[in-house]
């Protein structure tokens, strides 16, 4: 089979499983509050179809690649929405709460949807990545990343099972913001795909902090762009012609990337946009809406398994954040360490990480406290593997 048919296979099997996790949700859900065992196995075998397949998906674009899929953000958030998928799984023999897998998957479809934001392509890797050492960092990372996610999604549960949505405290504010988050990340998805579908894509040329001609390729349109920027047509990488001068709604310092900018406000207004007609269809906020989902979930066991999860998956981000990382930079840069803003935020989710298990074993640290941290180090985790690459420049920023 051509590389090309493997691609369209492995892309083809990716979809599939996506549209199989929506409809997996339907049962989990129902089995949450019912008494019947069928809608537990229907939704739990229809995660296993689903799990599969992304597995043909990541083994066929492998074999299409000649190298792991993780060397973009596409492939590795792409790995990190399936390996969150396969930790739900173990979670779920070891615990047997379907509620996790209620909760898991439309967070592994708001990565999934995230990635597919990005560039597809399949590209020869650049000389630093052409070590082995770089596929057991990306891949242990990401699976550890994972099983630290399902951490929060059990925190998640724990909130939503304690915490009362009608009354008025500094707890439901921060539960409901975090809530809001999620759905920015839905209307940066909205936004994406919409603005992709169209085929909509605009050229601007302006003068960079350098001095040199620099492009940016917009695939929303403009609300910010670089000082002084013309909109030009580009063809094979060469400028053709000059369009037109007037070309956004904000000129924008060069100093600040423009581009990346004008993304986050379109996630933020389509977010807002989405989150208030929520409010206003409903009359309710979404953790009084998502409250019934936990009704017979035992608030002792989410705390556990938030814990067990921290547990299992430390010393793995240990391992691929930053032992199996150091090994790896020392063959691509010829140094163990360097303080490139991605190493710093490694070792700054392994301190937090650390500080988390000391205050439970050292200081009792149980329940409310043990959920709030798992989200702020869920958010930590995001950060590092989304933002940083996104809009920090550093040695990682190829991804």
């Amino acid at each position: 089979m051509s590389s090309s048919s493997l691609i369209g296979l492995s892309s083809t099997a990716l979809y599939i499983s996506f549209f199989i996790y929506l409809i997996a949700m339907i049962p989990l859900g129902l089995s949450v509050n019912s008494k019947k065992k069928m809608f537990s196995i229907l939704g739990i075998s229809l995660t296993w179809i689903g799990f599969i397949l992304q597995l043909v998906y990541f083994i066929t674009r492998w074999v299409a690649a000649g190298h792991a899929p993780v060397s973009n953000l596409y492939e590795f958030m792409t790995f990190f929405g399936i390996m969150l998928v396969g930790s739900f799984l173990i979670m779920y023999y070891l615990y047997h709460q379907t509620v996790i897998g209620l909760f898991a998957l439309p967070i592994a479809l708001l990565i999934l949807g995230y990635a597919n934001a990005f560039s597809k392509d399949v590209t020869p890797l650049i000389p630093a990545l052409q070590s082995n050492w770089l596929t057991i960092h990306v891949l242990t990372v990401a699976f550890s990343s994972a099983i630290l996610s399902i951490s929060f999604v059990t925190a998640i549960i724990y909130l939503l099972k304690t915490v009362n949505p009608v009354q008025k405290s500094m707890k439901t504010f921060f539960l409901e913001l975090v809530m809001y988050f999620m759905v920015i990340v839905v209307g940066f998805i909205t936004v994406t795909s919409t603005f992709s579908a169209t085929g909509y894509s605009k050229d601007l040329q302006f003068e960079n902090r350098e001095s040199k001609m620099e492009i940016y390729k917009y695939k929303l349109p403009a609300i910010t762009v670089p000082k002084d920027s013309i909109v030009v047509l580009v063809e094979d990488n060469n400028v053709q012609e000059m369009v037109d001068k007037q070309n956004g709604l904000i000129e924008i310092p060069n100093a600040i990337d423009s581009l990346k900018l004008n993304t986050i406000l379109w996630s933020f207004f389509v977010g807002t946009v989405l989150y208030i007609l929520i409010r206003l269809l409903t009359r309710r906020t979404i953790i009084s809406l998502l409250k019934p989902l936990t009704h017979k979930v035992n608030a002792n066991s989410m705390d556990e398994i938030t814990y067990r999860a921290v547990v299992i998956g430390f010393p793995l981000f240990a391992l691929g954040g930053l032992i199996f990382a150091m090994i790896w930079a020392q063959f691509a840069w010829s140094r163990f360490w360097g303080w490139d803003p991605k190493e710093i935020w490694a070792l700054i989710t392994f301190l937090f990480y650390a500080a988390m298990l000391h205050l439970r074993f050292g200081k009792g640290w149980e329940g409310e406290r043990t959920a709030w941290m798992a989200i702020i180090g869920f958010g930590i985790i995001i950060f590092n593997q989304v933002f940083v690459n996104l809009i920090i420049s550093g040695l990682h920023s190829y991804a």
